[in-house]
């Protein structure tokens, strides 16, 4: 069973410690188990009548009505509020209750509302990666497990892929060729494939080569395909001390392209790469850099 302090709930709901002990003491609608060593802790169904909580009183709700509202009836408030016209963090904190349910129907209805409203890419900006973010912080603390991570993140990657499939990208002479990879060992392939949709949808072509991809077999379809630009991520691989060198590595054997790079570890380096490589700090910034893509010139 997964235990949560305090400062757990408070950094996963925005919630303050403070606020909960008060709400604790005064509506006693949450309360705090014991260890051996009394301890306080709180379970998986704490967190989520925290987060609930959370998203109710955004929307307005009192917190005195909210106390006296049994499970059901905040389940469907809930379901209420997440097909109205929300704020961005509501949006995040409905997908988090999804994720943590296994409630694939939820997150439908939440993602193609958005995507109605805002439009995908906004969608993907403003919600999605958000709630990656706080994927991240679900699973340092231990607070979600691997079944819950891999439910939600495939129902994200099919939503990319059949966003990808409506991208019809006739090739000519005058269509930028761009080609898109992971480094060996690199497995997360969400932002992968939001870029390849973005580039598609710029009219752009893409080689879409995945995840864990050998350096070796970057430089084969390289020499192949004679792409005008490489986009790649860099957040857990290259290890630290093999970043540098695998830039250098990229300059000497991929040297007719331009070379895009984003994640953690590519902007650590952003002052110190050879001029034709371009660092992205956020994935919002391909949007407008897909649009002046061209093809290189011939010497």
């Amino acid at each position: 069973m997964i235990k949560y302090s305090i400062k757990d709930l408070e950094e996963l709901s925005g919630i303050k410690a403070h606020t909960l002990r008060v709400w604790e003491q005064r509506y006693n609608f949450i309360n705090p188990k014991r260890t051996n060593s009394n301890i306080r802790y709180y379970d998986q169904s704490d967190l989520k009548l925290i987060l609930n909580v959370s998203i109710l009183k955004e929307s307005g709700m009192k917190i005195s009505h909210i106390a006296k509202l049994s499970e059901e009836e905040m389940n469907d408030q809930i379901l209420k509020i997440t097909q109205r016209d929300l704020e961005y963090p509501d949006q995040v904190q409905a997908l988090t209750l999804s994720m943590l349910q296994f409630d694939e129907n939820r997150f439908e209805k939440i993602l193609s509302g958005s995507i109605l409203k805002i439009g995908f890419e906004d969608t993907m900006i403003n919600i999605i990666y958000p709630f990656l973010s706080k994927i991240g912080i679900l699973w340092q603390t231990g607070s979600i497990n691997p079944a819950q991570e891999h439910f939600i993140s495939n129902l994200i990657r099919q939503k990319l892929i059949v966003a990808i499939d409506g991208q019809y990208v006739e090739k000519n002479a005058d269509t930028p060729k761009v080609l898109v990879y992971l480094p060996e060992n690199e497995m997360h392939e969400i932002s992968l494939l939001f870029a390849t949709y973005i580039y598609k949808s710029r009219g752009n072509h893409v080689l879409y080569l995945g995840q864990n991809v050998p350096f070796d077999d970057v430089i084969k379809a390289y020499n192949f395909y004679q792409p005008d630009y490489i986009f790649s991520i860099f957040t857990c691989f290259p290890e630290n001390d093999r970043v540098e060198s695998y830039i250098k590595r990229m300059d000497q054997k991929l040297p007719e392209s331009k070379i895009i790079l984003a994640g953690y570890k590519a902007v650590q380096l952003q002052d110190q790469v050879p001029e034709r490589f371009h660092i992205i700090n956020r994935m919002d910034e391909i949007r407008d850099l897909a649009s002046t893509l061209q093809v290189k010139q011939l010497s």
